[in-house]
């Protein structure tokens, strides 16, 4: 296995600088969005997911300020929120030594999505 090893949270990599006691928190907070606000999960490439969100002002804020508090213990992501002609978006992206991040997430994103 490599270093980035998927933790038992899911898909939080041995990389995460987020304080170990706060990665629970943060996967919680990204279940919620996966459950409240995915209707769609798609693998364009294998290094990117994209995840169809309802659209609203709320979910936009919400998913931009989560990817961003994100991308400040995993910098190896790149999120970009997507709002076009009524539709929203998160697309996520890692390097190809972080697929394992990616596979993850999109599981748990996949089973949020489908309750």
């Amino acid at each position: 296995m490599t270093q980035n090893v998927v933790s038992d949270l899911g898909w939080v990599p041995s990389a995460c600088t987020l304080p170990t006691a706060e990665q629970p928190l943060r996967v919680a907070e990204f279940d919620a969005l996966f459950a409240e606000a995915a209707q769609g999960v798609t693998r364009p490439e294998p290094t990117r997911l994209r995840l169809e969100l309802v659209f609203s002002t709320d979910n936009a804020a919400r998913a931009a300020e989560l990817a961003a508090r994100e991308n400040g213990c995993c910098s190896f992501f790149t999120f970009t929120l997507a709002i076009a002609d009524g539709s929203l978006a998160l697309e996520v992206t890692v390097p190809t030594e972080h697929v394992d991040v990616l596979d993850a997430l999109q599981a748990r994103a996949g089973t949020a999505a489908a309750r």
